[in-house]
């Protein structure tokens, strides 16, 4: 009786199915993770009202309405005057607003406890996250870039790609100090602070009022702030067409001092 193919010869090669465990490229999980988190902060409802509705409500509320005074407005419109500010206030709610109240309540709930004992290294769960933020930064400028240009906006060519270096080194700035805020108190704490710091930089930390509008010192004071920084810088670039290198340097040495601070003070739970 002669043997079946089967029994003679496997269909499969010897080892076709055997696990191979290990670690896998670092880029694709690099990708993997910021795909991740930006899909669930787009999916979030609080996040797209903070990061989108609001800054476009502001954006076509000061373009249109006479409500704040721009001593500084000159012979430029007020919707050129006020889209840089308003992609400087984007940045500031996603990348630290946002940013920090969603790695509050993922300690809370054990998130990142479970993503730290995978094959995950922590440093790229944060690049994972400032990945995803620039994402929806670029999202956000995209849809305020249009609004704006639907109400007249006409910014300065070479200034977009100035604006360009700007976003990237505010987002790496906000993101910073949203990791530093986000991964050192509790999520209840980090709520509340992070929402009022939103606040007080919105209406007093060189957003909606200019640094050259306000009295004394308290305007040199600002303009070293990151938020009054990114938007005097974006309006610099994108009125002017000029690179402010003093807005550059606060926002990078910022960056670095919360970036520092942050791995010193975040914890996974």
């Amino acid at each position: 009786m002669t043997a079946t193919r089967s029994e003679s010869q496997p269909r499969f090669a010897p080892g076709t199915f055997t696990p191979a465990p290990g670690q896998g490229g670092l880029g694709r999980m690099l990708l993997a993770h910021a795909r991740l988190e930006t899909a669930m902060t787009l999916r979030h409802g609080e996040q797209i009202l903070l990061t989108l509705l609001i800054p476009i409500a502001l954006l076509i509320g000061l373009s249109v309405l006479d409500i704040l005074p721009m001593h500084d407005l000159g012979s430029t419109t007020k919707v050129d005057w006020v889209t840089p500010r308003i992609l400087a206030l984007a940045v500031m709610s996603s990348a630290f607003t946002g940013q920090a109240i969603a790695l509050g309540f993922d300690r809370r709930y054990g998130v990142l406890k479970r993503l730290s004992a995978t094959a995950l290294p922590r440093w790229l769960l944060v690049a994972g996250r400032v990945l995803a933020a620039l994402v929806v930064v670029a999202l956000q400028v995209v849809v305020l870039g249009v609004v704006a240009a639907l109400l007249g906006w006409s910014p300065s060519g070479i200034g977009l790609l100035y604006a360009v270096l700007l976003l990237v080194a505010g987002t790496l700035s906000f993101g910073a100090l949203g990791v530093l805020l986000g991964g050192s108190l509790r999520a209840e704490a980090v709520l509340a602070l992070a929402n009022i710091v939103w606040f007080v930089l919105l209406l007093a930390g060189g957003i909606l009022l200019a640094p050259a509008s306000l009295p004394g010192v308290a305007g040199d004071l600002v303009a070293l702030l990151p938020s009054g920084a990114l938007a005097e810088g974006l309006r610099t670039a994108l009125v002017d067409g000029v690179l402010g290198w003093q807005p550059m340097v606060v926002l990078l040495a910022w960056a670095a001092a919360a970036a520092a601070l942050a791995t010193r003070t975040t914890r996974l739970t």
